[in-house]
């Protein structure tokens, strides 16, 4: 066994047990008789930049309206558009050139067959589901927990790529703005991709460590600005073609994607092979995530929370597909055309062409990417609400370390916003936040927690006889055939364009969870297995040892809280390595007022300290009637160059004595104050001590 024990103050009681009677409870001391308790310095760096602490009690729920859950939790959804159809153009057009505009509608109306299926299938997750969790929780319930983590690592896959994906594509939209309105003269801004949206997302996470809601207003506007930007830009589209004066783009524009063969229609019977229309399809595919994000947070809906979810499902997915075809549309009317830096974007080159060079003309282009963005960093950051709470529900079941369902200093899942940022940066770095590098890792999580979802609501009705069983075990099926079809195209078409990562990582993602599941489930048995039997004592001694290694005011305050204890007998022992320092601790020890204790000195010439404590401890254990509790005294100094500076073995000891029968290790600790501390009177004046 192992304990740390604090000198300075008693031991609370344990909370299963009996009730203690009520405590006396005496006057309120005088301000200035109260102790002064300072601060560390972390806690105050870190209560300057979080704000004061919030108490469990102000944790709160807001319920949403269905407009307003609308825009924030649709807004991953929506804003996808802003890369869908120019994903698809990126593959297209090095291999078939203009004639990918001509493809482009085809692949755009098949991905929206894809998401009428899906529609419908969540439509059915989230009036069946309520509790939030989305695909995890419809794969736990009818798969059991085990099979439930495939959707577990699908959806925190998908939350990490989803914001680096959102955070690269509204810095895309800001940069592409600036290239607009600067010409050529501002290609320098490229440069700025990658430390642009590392900011944003380290503002990301201050700001959900500080508490920011997912519920609120201020989180649907963006939504509905994106939204009227865009309606502006299909009604100013349509008056422009109806009067045919809707410009088209030059292809052969400087940066442009070079045109694939000859650059003419022809080349689409020659190139428009099987795997670059999958490949395409499977770009295409990106467009659909963020679909489940009102399944995953259906218990936000007020009530009656499966019907309004629903509604605003359709409601989302009707914008969604609006929005997709109308990129598509106007990409092939105006022949907008990626560029191989990303910048400018196509939604960015139909705005500036559509909307024209005249000064309303640009004030609309830079609403458009103003909105654009911001809808973007919206959805980027409904990863930092969904992961976390993800991460609390998986650990909850014990897959995932415990500390992921503690909230933190303002409430919020400290430890897996934490997380999702510095996977999230590492994976930007790492792709140098380049949006088509980042799209290869997409789809496969998102479409894999479809997956789940669809054969889980299979399995669902199938085991219940109810009104419309069969029309919504054909849809559910349809909807998961369709997605792990999608997974397959993406793995295999994206495989050697970083799907292999998520191809490698996602079995091994499966067994870590299961693994730590295991290991949980073996300590807790282990735990079971120990004797409960605590009314009577098993010992007839009770020994306490106590390590010296030098006299100081850590040892003093350990002899002194070991005779508090008042037990049978009292052992001071000092493992010698240097013959001439045990003298040295001798001569001190002589000196010092420690009663009539003496110092016992034990070889230990391999200087195997830890080895040669437990056979001592073994020896004197051996005839199974004593009990020794070992007190350690531990020095605890600054916490930075404390660990440089210091040796750190008291952790040590006390885990390989704790495996011993018998034994009860003690960690004493006691914090050195340097002269230069605020509190240094006050414990001059309480350093002596009475042994």
């Amino acid at each position: 066994m192992d304990s740390r024990t604090s000198v300075s103050s008693p031991a609370p009681a344990p909370a299963d047990g009996p009730p203690s009677p009520p405590p006396s409870v005496a006057p309120p001391a005088a301000p200035s008789a109260l102790p002064v308790l300072p601060e560390s310095l972390g806690y105050r760096v870190k209560k300057g930049l979080l704000g004061k602490p919030l108490v469990t009690e102000q944790l709160s729920h807001e319920k949403l309206s269905n407009p307003v859950a609308l825009g924030v939790l649709a807004s991953d959804c929506i804003s996808s558009s802003a890369y869908g159809s120019e994903a698809m153009l990126t593959i297209l057009i090095p291999v078939i050139g203009v004639a990918a505009f001509t493809l482009l509608l085809p692949v755009t109306l098949a991905i929206l067959c894809v998401l009428t299926l899906l529609t419908l299938s969540y439509r059915d997750v989230v009036m069946a589901y309520t509790r939030a969790g989305g695909s995890y929780v419809v794969a736990r319930e009818n798969f059991g927990p085990n099979v439930a983590q495939v959707a577990a690592v699908a959806l925190l896959i998908d939350y990490i790529v989803t914001v680096a994906v959102q955070t690269a594509a509204g810095t895309t939209a800001l940069l592409s703005l600036v290239h607009l309105l600067g010409g050529d003269a501002y290609n320098w801004v490229d440069n700025y991709q990658l430390l642009i949206s590392v900011c944003i997302v380290l503002l990301l996470c201050w700001g959900n460590l500080r508490g920011i809601r997912e519920a609120g207003k201020a989180f649907a506007l963006p939504a509905y600005l994106f939204m009227a930007g865009m309606g502006l830009l299909f009604v100013v589209a349509g008056i422009r073609l109806l009067s045919g004066d809707l410009p088209k783009a030059d292809v052969h524009a400087h940066g442009a994607l070079g045109l694939g063969l000859d650059g003419n229609h022809s080349s689409l019977l020659m190139g428009a092979s099987v795997f670059l229309v999958l490949k395409a399809f499977a770009n295409g595919g990106t467009s659909l995530t963020g679909l489940e994000a009102i399944s995953n947070g259906v218990s936000a809906f007020r009530n009656p929370q499966g019907p309004n979810a629903r509604k605003t499902l359709v409601a989302m997915s009707l914008t969604l597909g609006i929005l997709v075809l109308g990129v598509s549309g106007l990409a092939y009317l105006t022949h907008s055309i990626p560029f191989s830096s990303g910048n400018p974007s196509v939604l960015s080159q139909e705005a500036d062409l559509v909307f024209g060079s005249t000064w309303i003309g640009q004030a609309a282009l830079v609403f458009l990417q103003l909105a654009t963005a911001l809808i973007l960093y919206t959805g980027a950051n409904t990863s930092f609400n969904g992961f976390p709470f993800l991460a609390s529900f998986v650990a909850e079941d014990s897959f995932l370390p415990r500390q992921l369902t503690r909230r933190g200093h303002r409430l919020a899942f400290s430890s897996g916003i934490l997380t999702l940022t510095g996977v999230s940066l590492a994976l930007l770095i790492g792709t140098d936040a380049k949006l088509d590098k980042l799209l290869g890792l997409y789809a496969i999580g998102v479409f894999t927690g479809f997956f789940m979802a669809g054969t889980g609501l299979v399995k669902h009705h199938w085991t219940r006889r109810e009104r419309g069983r069969t029309a919504k075990l054909i849809i559910n099926a349809l909807a998961a055939a369709a997605s792990i079809t999608i997974v397959a195209i993406f793995a295999i078409t994206k495989f050697t364009e970083g799907a292999w990562m998520v191809v490698v990582l996602f079995p091994i993602g499966v067994f870590s969870l299961i693994r730590v599941n295991r290991r949980y489930r073996e300590e807790a048995e282990a735990l079971a297995a120990a004797p409960a039997d605590t009314t009577a004592p098993r010992h007839r001694r009770q020994l306490m040892y106590i390590l010296v290694d030098r006299v100081d005011l850590a040892a003093l305050k350990a002899i002194a809280y070991a005779r508090s204890l008042r037990p049978q007998e009292i052992r001071a022992i000092h493992f010698m390595i240097d013959s001439r320092e045990a003298e040295k601790l001798a001569a001190q020890w002589a000196e010092a007022e420690v009663g009539d204790l003496p110092l016992e000195i034990v070889q230990c010439p391999d200087r195997r300290i830890t080895r040669a404590l437990l056979e001592l401890i073994t020896r004197n254990t051996a005839d199974r009637k004593s009990q020794i509790t070992l007190l350690i005294p531990e020095r605890n100094y600054s916490p930075v160059l404390g660990r440089l500076l210091h040796r750190r073995t008291a952790d040590h000891i006390a885990r390989a004595v704790g495996k011993l029968p018998n034994v009860v290790a003690t960690i004493v600790p006691f914090d050195v104050i340097l002269p230069d501390h605020p509190s240094r009177a006050e414990a001059e004046a309480d350093s002596t001590v009475t042994v």
